[in-house]
């Protein structure tokens, strides 16, 4: 029998870990919300779990996304510390290989053609990413294509409604950010029009305003001052390098996270 282990610790702070464990040639990303001696990470970061959860049982099955994993040896299988986490603090799911947005090396000349088209899709199942603002969370996957990953801001909308409008349409606008930031200047595909993307003309909702005027404020404050760490941004340098642009792959791949 295989047995799990943990190949590298990708994150730790005060919500927890996330771990890449390995079985032979099989990989799952574990994280685990056990929280710190700080009051309440443990509860948040466990409310952040069951989010990330339900909105990827609600795209069980499609391309581009994680799947939720289970297994009790993988859930259980000791950190790299030697300590064991309890299964009902740990949510695993599928690896999607590739390189994160703002490092890749190489864009198809359709990538942001493909992630409007992925966004639509999750959007169909009532669920918003609520953190595509985040050039490490795009990925592009050894094919080429889109794929989205850290649903733990994502929320899971029964019905239509203000709110879920409001939220897509904040989904679509930070698309059209990236992808304005990567074709304008001369960067993008001969010919390509920066202007073109499914969030073109998408102005900050109501909510998105608010939050960036007082919930954001509040939540670095709570994150840097009284957790102690920082939810970073990575993003690609301005200066660059930016990536070389490759023929289309159009759509297709798995279909489900791999």
């Amino acid at each position: 029998m295989v047995r799990w282990q943990v190949a590298e610790t990708l994150k730790q702070d005060q919500f927890g870990r996330v771990e890449r464990l390995v079985a032979g040639d099989v990989v799952v990303l574990r994280r685990v919300a056990c929280g710190s001696r700080i009051p309440l990470s443990g509860v948040i970061a466990r409310a952040l779990m069951r989010r990330e959860r339900r909105a990827l049982r609600a795209l069980d099955g499609m391309c581009g996304v994680p799947r939720v994993v289970e297994d009790a040896r993988a859930a259980s299988a000791p950190s790299a510390d030697g300590t064991v986490p309890r299964v009902k603090h740990v949510l695993l799911r599928s690896w999607i290989a590739g390189a994160p947005l703002h490092r890749a090396e190489a864009l198809p000349e359709d990538y942001f053609e493909l992630l409007d088209a992925l966004v639509h899709e999750l959007h169909a199942r009532g669920v918003c990413h609520n953190d595509l603002h985040k050039e490490q969370n795009l990925v592009v996957d050894p094919s080429g294509r889109p794929a989205l990953i850290d649903f733990q801001l994502a929320s899971v909308h029964a019905s239509g409604g203000r709110l879920f409008e409001s939220r897509v349409r904040d989904d679509l606008r930070h698309v059209q950010k990236h992808r304005r930031r990567y074709t304008r200047d001369g960067r993008g595909p001969r010919g390509v029009d920066a202007r073109r993307g499914a969030g073109h003309g998408v102005r900050r909702s109501r909510l998105a305003a608010v939050w960036r005027r007082l919930g954001k404020p509040a939540y670095n404050f709570f994150t840097r001052r009284v957790l102690g760490t920082r939810d970073g941004e990575e993003r690609r340098d301005s200066s660059g390098p930016w990536p070389r642009w490759t023929p289309p792959v159009g759509r297709g791949g798995p279909k489900r996270g791999t």
